[in-house]
């Protein structure tokens, strides 16, 4: 049924139920806290969930949406609080606002095309990290990797963006860093995730130009993680997630790096590598139709993705 937005029958509810969300999250090495901020159950009851999965040593992350201006003050407000609350509980927290989905709607947009496209949103952040883990890839992440950015990171952004065609992979990498979602410049992060994934011909200069696009926006002493997955059911198309962490981490305000108030980041294109040869990094190792770029074994990998 519900609570009635009433942020505090949603945190009593979880609380009342500790025990199950205990049993749940217990042995996990990371958690997904997905919830929409303003109204009463995800916006009460997340911090409780966070509270549990952490307590339990789990990773703990938590993609939530912060809500449209037309919903009214009232559930922007309590949309502060929750996010307020929920920080303190996470080792990251990426937030979503639904206001950013405009600049990527048109005016036939439906409301409820609006609402699919924040939970769609929703499910890349959390794809484009469990992804880097749990799939075979060309250039493969472990947890380990993962943990390192994210681990006790508090703020992160995210920002998608998918190309086809030619310099697809480029294409993709500047909508990324260039995404309407980021509210902020890639320079002002410690830790970056980055997961490109394309089909099986995608080029060795391809990865090699979308990664330098990224080096390019981040600060020279960022951590970037990069993952590469193999997916051909999306036939022509390279899509490309960033996920940047760590913005408390400068050791003082002066060590922090200017951002452009406009979110957009400050890296221009950039050179693109030709490919004269059009090799595809498959070929390049050994044409197996599954390789795997590993050097790490299985232990990294959180046991609740085995």
């Amino acid at each position: 049924l519900g609570a009635g937005a009433d942020t505090e029958i949603g945190r009593q509810a979880a609380e009342q139920h500790r025990d199950e969300i205990q049993e749940v999250v217990a042995g996990a090495d990371m958690v997904f806290i997905t919830a929409g901020e303003g109204g009463g159950t995800g916006t009460g009851a997340a911090p409780v969930v966070a509270e549990i999965a952490k307590a339990e040593g789990a990773l703990t992350v938590a993609i939530v949406t912060r809500p449209f201006a037309f919903e009214g003050r009232r559930r922007s407000m309590q949309a502060d609080a929750g996010i307020a609350a929920l920080k303190e509980k996470v080792d990251t927290l990426v937030v979503i606002p639904n206001e950013r989905l405009l600049t990527i709607s048109t005016e036939k947009t439906t409301l409820l095309d609006a609402f699919k496209k924040a939970d769609e949103v929703l499910l890349q952040g959390v794809s484009g990290i469990t992804g880097l883990i749990t799939t075979p890839g060309l250039i493969n992440t472990d947890f380990a990797d993962v943990k390192t950015v994210l681990a006790n990171a508090g703020t992160a952004l995210m920002g998608t963006g998918a190309a086809s065609g030619d310099n697809r992979a480029v294409l993709a990498a500047n909508a990324a860093i260039n995404s309407p979602l980021l509210e902020a410049s890639l320079e002002g992060a410690r830790g970056i995730v980055v997961n490109i994934t394309g089909p099986s011909n995608i080029g060795l200069f391809e990865v090699t130009n979308a990664m330098e696009i990224v080096r390019g926006a981040a600060h020279q002493d960022a951590n970037i993680i990069h993952g590469l997955v193999i997916d051909d059911d999306i036939n022509d198309e390279v899509r490309v997630t960033v996920v940047a962490a760590g913005f408390e981490r400068w050791d003082s305000a002066a060590q922090r790096p200017l951002t452009r108030t406009d979110g957009r980041s400050t890296a221009a294109l950039g050179k693109v590598r030709p490919d004269p040869k059009g090799g595809r990094l498959k070929d390049l190792f050994g044409g197996t139709s599954d390789p795997l770029i590993d050097d790490d074994d299985d232990d990294d990998l959180p046991s609740f993705l085995k």
